[in-house]
């Protein structure tokens, strides 16, 4: 049982990493700031389901709002780039954290409790691993259509891109809409699976993590991003009985892969 519980877990960290190579791996978008999303499908999610409403209604308006803010973070950033771009989505991780701290709406500090899972447990699971197969089946779609090469050539070179007459704001727009609505249906899951939201628990640390995983498993594939997060999430609860330790080991794990596969573990691969 703890195992599956654990997995459960693990998919949902798969799901996030997933949603975020469509904009950093295929798109070459730097967001640091993707916990926001994750957040805001988590409290949007979270808050009806404590309200009494259906699971597929929650998970449809956490991947509605997360997605909305999305492509208002695409449409401001869109003359972004590079280390710009970053700083702008971390700036858009803090706002949005101290949006769920210092709303009563969602809690405040307190966090919002007593979240229903809003499905037996099997048909949890069961809709977890259909959504995880949906994500999977659209990030395949996306990456070998004539939409996905246009991202790689938006990732490669924004100028050669428009030289060739793609239409790079309509391209951003896409990928961050088709990213941070995955990245808010993984929030709803994980509020349904955790019960509890603490607005620290979308900071900007997570928002690393997710970078860390991404990275590690290698950017651009389907397995890479996977791999990423089964192994950074399952070492860091592998590791929960040295949990004064963890961020050291954390840290080694990275060094290491960073210093012997520099571009991941299946970065050739993917």
């Amino acid at each position: 049982m703890y195992v599956v519980t654990i997995l459960q877990l693990l998919l949902i960290y798969a799901l996030l990493t997933l949603s975020l190579n469509l904009v950093v791996g295929l798109a070459g978008q730097v967001n640091l700031g993707h916990a926001a999303f994750f957040g805001i499908g988590a409290y949007v999610g979270g808050t009806l389901l404590k309200a009494g409403a259906p699971f597929p209604v929650a998970l449809a308006a956490g991947a509605v709002a997360a997605t909305a803010l999305g492509l208002v973070l695409g449409a401001v950033s869109l003359r972004l780039r590079g280390d710009y771009l970053a700083i702008a989505t971390i700036g858009f991780n803090f706002a949005v954290v101290a949006a769920f701290l210092y709303t009563p709406y969602f809690g405040g500090a307190y966090g919002l409790s007593g979240i229903p899972r809003g499905l037996a447990p099997s048909t949890y699971v069961l809709a977890l691993l259909a959504t995880f197969g949906l994500a999977v089946f659209i990030h395949e779609r996306v990456r070998n259509s004539e939409s996905g090469y246009a991202l790689v050539a938006l990732r490669d070179s924004e100028v050669a891109a428009e030289a060739l007459g793609l239409s790079v704001a309509r391209f951003k727009l896409v990928a961050f809409a088709l990213s941070t609505a995955l990245a808010g249906v993984a929030g709803v899951f994980y509020a349904a699976y955790i019960g509890t939201l603490r607005p620290e628990d979308f900071g900007f640390p997570l928002s690393v993590t997710l970078i860390a995983m991404l990275v590690v498993g290698g950017m651009g594939g389907l397995w890479g991003p996977i791999l990423g997060a089964f192994l950074l999430g399952g070492f860091a609860q592998a590791f929960a009985f040295v949990h004064d330790y963890q961020a050291v080991l954390y840290g080694l794990l990275l060094a290491l892969v960073m210093r012997y596969r520099p571009q991941g573990i299946l970065g050739r691969v993917s």
